[in-house]
């Protein structure tokens, strides 16, 4: 029967890898973002990588081979070209697919922007006449004509499996840009633009975002990753490349402790001060002071994210002081006068004229959590 493969005639083969260990070869990937955040750079850098066998940011071993753009929103001459040229790139590797011909009802020759699915087959050939390794298609909904509904999952998986075929057939990895949609929750699977069948087709998928506490700072975080354990969050900057008229990316040394969903938590999602609240609770059960080791133990027994916990110190009214050389830090409650003083007291008749404090905590939840841990000043 056509299409039917017994698993006796199926010779194992290992996952090839474009970036090792985080994109792999021959499959599709998607990369999500804000339209702000700099991700066309950041594919740029990339392919740049891709071109001329630069290491990748991690420090694994990149082979050399050619790059095929589809780019639908930036200039080749006055945006895509600086770019490469900053990042390092060996031109001669690069090349763009801009115009295909097509024949109108008449049969006259004309020359029109490629699109998806129609163009796949010439995608194809210049995948294989360029010997390209590293396809970016920036953005792909740009590129799917009238008959594909891209919020429509069946179109979408029809698509998506003829562009895998491709990949999976040439060895050349697809990259697929999108801009994030405007849904919020912090599941970066339902964040992409278009049909969940899109990140559904891809292999690996990763988010770019500016990291929260430091907003020139980009991370970039695995969202999906099915042929390999899940990679750790890297972080970069856009600097200026006054030479060329453009920024480039400056990677940082080594990973960095962040999800993608607390890349996607937006400044009000933890307004109700949960972690705050766990953090005040923990430490005055242990007598006001606590080894940030234990802190973390007790967080990771909870399912509390490190960095969430982190970032709430602050609002906790927690002072972290050194402990010597190797020694590590001890995280400190502030008394409890100290750190509920601006609240208002309904058991102690006390009150400030707020109802709530900074931290999103009712004053009559601050009250009752006060009265039921018995601390007395």
């Amino acid at each position: 029967m056509s299409g039917v493969v017994t698993f006796d005639t199926v010779t194992p083969e290992r996952v090839a890898w474009l970036w090792p260990g985080r994109i792999p070869a021959g499959k599709l990937v998607v990369l999500d973002g804000d339209p702000s955040v700099g991700k066309s750079t950041l594919t740029v850098d990339l392919a740049a990588r891709v071109s001329n066998g630069t290491a990748w940011p991690d420090g694994a071993a990149c082979r050399p081979g050619d790059v095929l753009l589809l780019s639908a929103e930036d200039g080749l001459a006055d945006t895509i070209a600086p770019r490469l040229a900053a990042a390092g790139a060996d031109l001669r590797g690069v090349h763009a697919l801009t115009e295909v011909e097509i024949f109108d009802e008449a049969g006259n020759p004309q020359l029109v922007p490629p699109s998806i699915p129609r163009d796949l087959d010439r995608i194809k050939a210049v995948i294989v006449e360029k010997s390209v390794r590293l396809v970016v298609i920036d953005v792909l909904m740009a590129y799917l004509n009238g008959t594909v509904d891209s919020h429509r999952d069946q179109d979408v998986r029809g698509v998506l499996h003829r562009l895998a075929r491709i990949a999976e057939d040439t060895g050349a990895t697809i990259l697929l840009v999108r801009h994030l949609n405007k849904a919020g929750g912090t599941n970066a699977l339902y964040r992409g633009g278009g049909s969940i069948g899109i990140v559904g087709a891809a292999r690996a998928a990763y988010l770019v975002a500016r990291d929260p506490d430091d907003p020139e700072r980009r991370i970039l975080a695995v969202t999906k990753s099915n042929l390999a354990k899940e990679p750790p969050a890297l972080a970069y900057r856009l600097i200026d490349a006054p030479d060329y008229g453009c920024a480039r990316v400056e990677w940082e040394t080594g990973p960095v402790d962040v999800t993608a969903a607390e890349l996607l938590r937006s400044p009000g999602d933890d307004e109700q001060g949960d972690t705050v609240t766990w953090l005040i609770e923990l430490l005055t059960e242990r007598g006001g002071s606590v080894p940030a080791s234990d802190v973390q133990a007790a967080a990771k027994s909870d399912g509390l994210v490190w960095r969430t916990v982190q970032r709430a110190t602050k609002r906790a009214g927690i002072t972290i002081k050194r402990q010597g050389f190797g020694a590590g830090s001890v995280w400190s409650l502030d008394t409890i006068h100290d750190t509920f003083a601006p609240f208002a007291s309904t058991k102690s008749g006390v009150t400030n004229g707020a109802n709530d404090d900074e931290n999103g905590l009712p004053a009559g939840q601050i009250a009752d959590m006060i009265a039921s841990w018995q601390v007395t000043e």
